[in-house]
């Protein structure tokens, strides 16, 4: 029997190839794991209505971590055209696969390195160090939305906000609410979070990331909580920025930020922005962690046009295995795995398109592998 069971989620389009490129070096590495395919993706959503299917969620409630490939994603329209005919007429509604794993298995941390190897012609500096936790089940993504606008949900608003007052006589079917919802128990524990990273790696600072000079009640909560909880680490500097500045502060000095922590869509915003300093998407690694779970993929999208191409490269893949490894407690495998993705990464001989290269996913992982 295999020491550990890892679902297998490869998703749409290139999600396919990279995680193709991924069992080539885990293969290589050794890791004593049996890998079970999941069912997820457009092709699901098409044929059943549900691009997650109950057989996957159930997966996933009897393994000890998952790797997943990419999604792919349209509007609501598209997508209900899509559908097999005998579902267009059920009304259903697309919802992002990944967005509801990590709510429905409580993945509340969003674990995104951003860490340049020297000989990536594509870095912005060579030394930029940066981890990024973005809170992953609250926030602007909590999914509470309404187009249109319910009556009951207008007459509330208008009789309990003057701002909103001016949008009384607008018919309910011209304009559409999206719910910003951050709790105490969901910021503090993604600070927390932060700040124990910060001190099991000897990290200097956290930087918490907000619009609290606007949006006053959600964001003015999340910076409220961070304050508090640093006085618990008083080793660990504090820092905060406003989420439109940390975009330009990132870009002007990069090397000033260690650790930053965020609500879920500037989390998101800042975890691309860290990636493409380090080499583009092709490098971005991110990890969906809760207490019992936790799903590893590339924070690239599905890339429909190069699906089957083994164009994309894999090293944000390879990356997010290494991540995997270190959450399964195999570190000293992880640590090997890296340390080739450097060599590969510093010999320059094997590179794919985004690179200025010509090789292919295979090659990059087969190169890696040689490594190992």
């Amino acid at each position: 029997m295999a020491k550990y069971k890892i679902a297998w989620l490869p998703g749409d389009g290139c999600g396919i190839d990279v995680l193709d490129a991924a069992k080539i070096v885990l293969d290589k590495i050794g890791l004593d794991a049996e890998y079970i395919h999941g069912d997820i993706g457009w092709e699901f959503w098409c044929k059943e209505g549900e691009a997650f299917p109950e057989r996957t969620v159930e997966l996933l409630k009897n393994v000890d971590a998952a790797l997943f490939g990419a999604i792919t994603s349209k509007p609501v329209k598209e997508a209900a055209a899509e559908l097999i005919p005998e579902l267009q007429n059920q009304n259903l509604l697309y919802r992002s696969p990944i967005v509801r794993m990590r709510q429905l298995f409580d993945l509340y941390i969003c674990l995104r390195p951003c860490k340049a190897y020297p000989g990536n012609p594509l870095n912005f500096k060579d030394t930029i160090d940066l981890v990024i936790f973005r809170e992953n089940t609250e926030d602007l993504y909590s999914g509470v939305e309404f187009n249109p606008v319910p009556e009951k949900l207008s007459d509330v608003l208008t009789e309990l906000s003057k701002p909103f007052a001016k949008f009384k006589d607008v018919p309910n079917d011209q304009y559409a609410i999206s719910c910003k919802i951050n709790t105490h128990h969901g910021s503090e524990r993604i600070i927390r979070a932060a700040f124990d990273y910060a001190k099991k790696f000897n990290r200097k600072k956290v930087t918490v990331v907000h619009k609290a000079n606007v949006v006053r009640a959600t964001d003015g909560l999340f910076l409220e909580i961070a304050k508090d909880v640093a006085k618990e680490y008083p080793g660990i500097e504090l820092d905060d920025a406003n989420i439109d500045a940390m975009t330009m502060w990132l870009l002007k000095n990069p090397l000033s930020y260690d650790v930053l922590v965020a609500p879920n869509l500037y989390g998101d915003i800042i975890s691309d922005l860290s990636a493409q300093l380090v080499g583009g998407l092709g490098f971005g690694c991110s990890g969906n962690i809760g207490k019992d779970l936790a799903v590893f993929e590339p924070s690239h999208g599905s890339a429909p046009k190069y699906a089957g191409l083994y164009k994309v490269n894999p090293i944000a893949t390879i990356l997010a295995v290494k991540m995997m490894l270190d959450w399964l407690g195999e570190k000293d495998k992880g640590d090997i795995l890296e340390s080739a993705v450097a060599d590969v990464i510093k010999e320059g001989e094997v590179r794919t398109y985004d690179m200025g290269g010509d090789n292919t996913s295979l090659d990059m992982a087969e190169a890696v592998a040689s490594k190992i």
